[in-house]
């Protein structure tokens, strides 16, 4: 296969999966390792993309990642559910930090009937679906906007996470692995993410199956620290045996 090529190829898969391990690329391209870097190297010098330990990321300026108001609409049903079932581990009374994303936006409907909480979020369209329940308190940390996301990062938004506490973070997660936890691929994301998760005694991680099937080159936290992970009837059955066997809760919502 030309350079030109798998170069194309590699961008492509990147576009879908967002980043890649060396090997997935590697037998997508039925190349050698070597050949595999070296390609990465090129393209990194070109800006199409970032090399990092194992992989590869996707920039985003090369990104074709459908923005969030966009996809709210996959895996609709599934979301639902799984925000109506992490709504049964809402206290009333409590305060909880809510993270950006499509699946965590599905868990603000069910807390309508949420007597005395408080919300914490960096998420804007989080904040806005908050804003038809006036009986919630709703923090909405600042920041530096990432338009595609909706959410709010950066120092300013870490400063202030540095001020608040809270029992509970409800997270929406880019890839989960039930070896290596949490990850992402967006640096400043999992850096605000990372104080959020500090914030909170309890870390409830909300993914759908998809979650289960990416690699995400950033890591964000450890298995260890995920008390409860809430996900759909089509996630990996060996996947959540792995975490139920590390003592993690798993809820499986439509089950």
């Amino acid at each position: 296969m030309l350079t030109a090529e798998r170069h194309k190829r590699i961008l492509r898969y990147l576009q879908v999966h967002r980043s890649a391990r060396l090997t997935d690329l590697a037998n997508e391209l039925g190349a050698g390792l070597s050949t595999v870097r070296r390609d990465l190297k090129e393209m990194e010098g070109r800006g199409l993309l970032e090399r990092v330990y194992g992989g590869a990321l996707l920039t985003d300026t090369n990104s074709e990642e459908q923005p969030t108001k966009e996809r709210i609409v996959q895996n609709a049903k599934a979301k639902r559910l799984i925000g109506a079932a992490a709504a049964h581990l809402v206290q009333a009374g409590s305060t909880i930090i809510i993270t950006g994303g499509t699946t965590t936006e599905a868990l603000v409907p069910w807390l309508a009937d949420k007597q005395g909480l408080t919300v914490i979020t960096n998420a804007l369209n989080i904040a806005n679906c908050l804003a038809q329940y006036p009986h919630i308190t709703t923090i909405v940390l600042g920041g530096w906007l990432r338009s595609s996301e909706l959410s709010l990062l950066g120092h300013l938004t870490m400063q202030a996470m540095q001020e608040l506490r809270a029992d509970q973070i409800y997270h929406g997660t880019f890839s989960l692995d039930p070896d290596h936890g949490l990850a992402g691929s967006f640096m400043q994301e999992v850096e605000t993410d990372r104080i959020m998760i500090g914030a909170a005694r309890e870390l409830i991680v909300l993914a759908d199956h998809t979650k289960f099937e990416r690699f995400g080159p950033v890591r964000l936290a450890p298995v260890e620290r995920i008390a409860t992970v809430v996900t759909d009837t089509l996630a990996s059955p060996a996947a959540l045996a792995a975490l139920r066997a590390k003592g993690i809760q798993v809820i499986v919502a439509g089950s």
